[in-house]
This record gives structure tokens, sequence and C-alpha cells, in this order.
């Protein structure tokens, strides 16, 4: 308990001190409900404080205390739910790269894997938080294969079954992000057809097959960048809906209600005491 409120401390005075950071901390005064959540890239969440509940029907259930720790999916429904007056997590999402060399080709692919906040992952964790402030951003791969290797150590192995296959949907994505978010809208199917050396119908092909298509991951890099501005800053919704390449405030509240079940606004008023 001292040292899981050590960490929070921890990662308070770190994000009060920079914003460029190679992880996320996602709180709420009261609970958020959201639905179709993506994950672009495999996702460590830390609940220090609260609960988490993912899946449709909310059968996934992860207490503060624990970890949870998840494959890319495009769309997963989650409930973050205040105790003792907060919702606190901390999110690390990891890159293909850093699971270089570690990957067991026998295990089989899974969507997620929950695990105990040791001691020793706490303290791990610890040092990644303290070292974003003095680390280069070349040393972040390393740092984060670092807490990879040591849930291994523990016996979480099933974490490594959750290295993104090298989906087309993905390389699109990791363009658009690129590419800057706030200009998506302006990417050419020519030009996606040029940086991936294929045709237009071979992409269209490809998408379908993995069920999806450009529009779609377009339309999901977009939100997903709103939900977590939302979640991560003070910026009026006004300056998220232009980052995000929407022309007005109304359309971005529309699509993102449309995508996650409730406003911007509405989002908002969780982070605050009533």
């Amino acid at each position: 308990e001292a040292l899981m409120t050590d960490l929070v401390r921890t990662i308070k005075h770190t994000i009060d001190k920079k914003t460029d950071l190679p992880f996320s901390v996602y709180t709420s005064k009261r609970e958020q409900n959201l639905l179709n959540v993506p994950i672009a890239k495999p996702l460590l969440i830390v609940v220090l404080s609260g609960n988490k509940e993912l899946g449709k029907d909310n059968e996934i259930i992860c207490n503060a205390g624990n970890f949870i720790f998840l494959s890319d999916s495009p769309a997963i429904n989650m409930r973050n739910i205040p105790k003792n007056s907060e919702y606190f997590a901390l999110l690390i999402e990891f890159d293909d790269q850093d699971f270089y060399g570690l990957q067991n080709s026998t295990l089989n692919k899974q969507r997620h894997h929950i695990g105990q906040t040791t001691s020793v992952l706490e303290k791990c964790l610890h040092q990644f938080v303290q070292s974003a402030l003095w680390a280069p951003k070349q040393l972040w791969g390393l740092r984060k294969r670092e807490i990879l290797e040591l849930l291994c150590h523990m016996g979480h192995k099933q974490v490594l079954s959750m290295v993104g296959n090298t989906k087309l949907a993905h390389r699109l994505h990791d363009m658009f992000c690129a590419h800057g978010i706030h200009a998506i809208q302006e990417i050419t199917n020519e030009y996606i057809a040029k940086q991936l050396a294929m045709s237009d119908s071979t992409i269209r092909r490809k998408l379908n097959a993995e069920g999806t298509s450009i529009q779609e991951i377009k339309d999901q890099a977009r939100l997903g960048l709103g939900l977590h501005l939302l979640q991560t800053t003070r910026q009026p919704i006004s300056v998220i809906a232009d980052k995000c390449g929407y022309q007005s405030q109304s359309r971005f509240t529309d699509r993102f209600r449309r995508r996650f079940g409730l406003t911007p606004s509405e989002l908002r008023k969780t982070k605050m005491v009533n």
C-alpha cells in the first residue's frame, strides 16, 4: 500500500514536470463508461486506485493492485470506477520492436492477461516513471523492454502473445499518426498506395479481409486521439476537435458520442469533483 501510494505520488510529480512522456495516466472522479475504445498497440494498464471492467458484459475485472495487458483491438468496452475518491491508472503502450527476440511462437494469441502488481514490478515501474525525467527518447524502448522481460521472469509470458500481427491496418494507423492526425483527411488513396507500394484495389481487398477500411482506420485514429487528449489534458474541447481534424466542435462531439456512447463534455465531467 505504501509503495502504491509512493508510485502514484511519483507519477503525479513527473507529469507536473514534463509533458512528453513514455506513459499516460487516466484518472476520473466519477465512473466512466466508454464503448468501442480502440487499442492501437499492445497496452499495459496498471490500476493503482479504483477498478476497471472490460468487455461487452464487463466480464473482465481488474482491481487496484493488479495490471491488465491488452493486445491491440479495434474496439473494447471499458468502465473506470473510482474508489476512495478517484480512479487512477498508469498506461504504457508497446511497439512491436519492444518484443523483438522475446517472442515464443508456441504461445496462442491472447486478447488480455491479468496479473498482480507485486512490489518488484512496482519498483520497476517506479524507476521507469522516474527515468522519464532524464532518459532521452532513444532509451524509452529499452526501459519498456525491461518491463516486458520482468513480466516474463515473473511468470507472465502470456504478454508475449500480444505483440501485434503486422496487419495492414496497423501500418496505415502508424502512417496516419506519423503524418499528423489533424491532416489525416488530406491523405489520399493514391498517396497511401504509393507509400505501401500496392495498388488501391489490393489495399481495399486486404483491409476488407481484416474487417476494416481506410476510412474506418482514419476515424479510429482521430477519435482515439480525441479520447486520449480528453483523458490526459485540460485542453478545451474546441482545441481537441481541431487537433483531431474536425472543422467544428459539434461535428467532433457527434462523432465522439456515436463511437464512445457519451459526449466529450460528459467525459470531462467525470474528471471533476462535484
